[in-house]
C-alpha cells in the first residue's frame, strides 16, 4: 500500500472532510487542497466559523431545531400560529419549509424516520414528548411532511397511531404532479399518487 503524499495533518483533514455527506474519498481531497491552497481567503474563515458554530449552536429543547437560542427562534416567535404542528425527519427538512414561505406554524423534529432496514427504532427517535406537546400547546392539526418513502410512510402510521385518541387532525403532504411538471416524464409511482389524491377544480 503507497504511503500518502500529504502529511498526518492533511491526511486527517481529508478523513473528516469526506465522512460528510455527499463526499467520497476524491471530493474530499480535492476538497482539502482547495481550503490549505486558499488558506487566508477560505480555510481560516471556516475554521473560525465551525469554532463558533460548535460552541454556540445548540439543539432546541422543545422541537429539536439548531440555533444559538433554547428554545429557538421558531418556538418563540409569538406570531406564529400555535395550533399547527408540522412534524419532519430533520433540520433540513425543516430549513426547505422555511425557504418555501409555507409554514406559519411550529415545528417538530424527529431526527429521522423509522427504519427497519438501518437499525432505527421508535425510541430512537424524538417521539417521547410528541403526545404531551400535542396537548398541551393546544394543537389543532398535525401536518406530516416526511418524504414519501418506506420509511416515511412508516413512520407517518406510527405517529397517527400515537396522535390517535386526541382530537386532532393529522394531515399529510400531498404528492404527485410538481409544478411546471409533464406527465410524459413521471414516473408511475407519482401519477399513481396524483391521481389517488385528486382535487377539485
Amino acid at each position: 500500500m503507497a504511503s500518502s503524499p500529504a502529511g498526518p495533518e492533511i491526511e486527517r483533514l481529508i478523513q473528516l472532510l469526506a465522512r460528510l455527506p455527499g463526499l467520497g474519498p476524491r471530493s474530499a481531497r480535492r476538497a482539502a487542497l482547495t481550503l490549505v491552497k486558499r488558506r487566508e481567503s477560505l480555510l481560516a474563515p471556516l475554521a473560525d466559523a465551525m469554532a463558533q458554530v460548535s460552541e454556540r449552536v445548540k439543539v432546541c429543547s422543545t422541537c429539536g431545531n439548531v440555533d444559538t437560542a433554547d428554545p429557538c427562534a421558531i418556538c418563540t416567535d409569538m406570531a406564529r400560529d400555535a395550533s399547527t404542528l408540522v412534524i419532519v425527519a430533520d433540520v433540513s427538512d425543516l430549513w426547505a419549509l422555511e425557504r418555501s414561505g409555507a409554514v406559519r406554524g411550529r415545528y417538530h423534529v424527529l431526527g429521522g424516520v423509522i427504519s427497519a432496514l438501518d437499525g432505527v427504532r421508535p425510541e430512537d427517535l424524538n417521539l417521547g414528548g410528541l403526545h404531551a406537546r400535542v396537548v398541551e400547546d393546544g394543537v389543532s392539526e398535525v401536518i406530516l411532511a416526511l418524504n414519501a418513502t418506506v420509511d416515511g410512510q412508516t413512520t407517518a402510521h406510527y405517529i397517527t397511531a400515537i396522535l390517535a385518541e386526541l382530537p386532532v387532525r393529522v394531515t399529510r403532504l400531498a404528492h404527485g404532479v410538481p409544478i411546471g411538471g409533464e406527465l410524459d416524464y413521471l414516473d408511475d409511482g407519482t401519477l399513481a399518487a396524483a391521481i389517488k389524491q385528486r382535487g377539485a377544480v
